[in-house]
């Protein structure tokens, strides 16, 4: 097995970005309220990104306009995105960072080894094994030990 380490430091900097901003959402949310703060989210980050590709032209050329060659559920993303941030923003305070992002964590593991086993959304099949099972079930253990008072 080989490991490709700059994909796995990448992928634990979203971690990292993930907690804080689960963190500074829900600070955003006790004071504005949870769907003005999701709302206050997607916005600015609309404003980012509107940046990013209209004035620094960060995004590849003309790509924008093959938007419509995606699948259906390519576009379920921006919902989803609604999802995650009003949910976060609702957990965080009620049970803290480290449990919330330790739940967070556990179902996107399992879910994203269903994806992988099964290919779904056009990814690689890539088979969710007794070990994968096993490592998810000792991940549920430590979520419940950081979730014990």
């Amino acid at each position: 097995m080989t490991l490709k380490i700059l994909p796995l430091v990448i992928a634990a900097l979203s971690g990292i970005a993930m907690a804080v901003q689960g963190s500074i959402n829900a600070a955003l949310g006790k004071v504005v309220g949870l769907w003005e703060s999701t709302f206050i989210v997607h916005s600015t980050g609309f404003l980012l990104v509107s940046v990013l590709l209209f004035v620094f032209r960060a995004g590849k050329e003309n790509h924008i306009l093959s938007l419509f060659q995606a699948s259906w559920y390519s576009y379920m993303g921006g919902i989803l995105g609604v999802f995650i941030i009003y949910t976060v923003v609702l957990s965080i305070p009620q049970i803290g960072v480290a449990p919330a992002t330790t739940a967070i964590i556990l179902g996107q593991v399992f879910t994203a080894g269903l994806v992988d086993h099964f290919g779904l959304f056009g990814m690689n099949k890539i088979s969710f094994n007794l070990y994968h099972v096993l490592g998810g079930v000792m991940m549920a253990g430590g979520a419940w030990l950081l979730l014990r008072r």
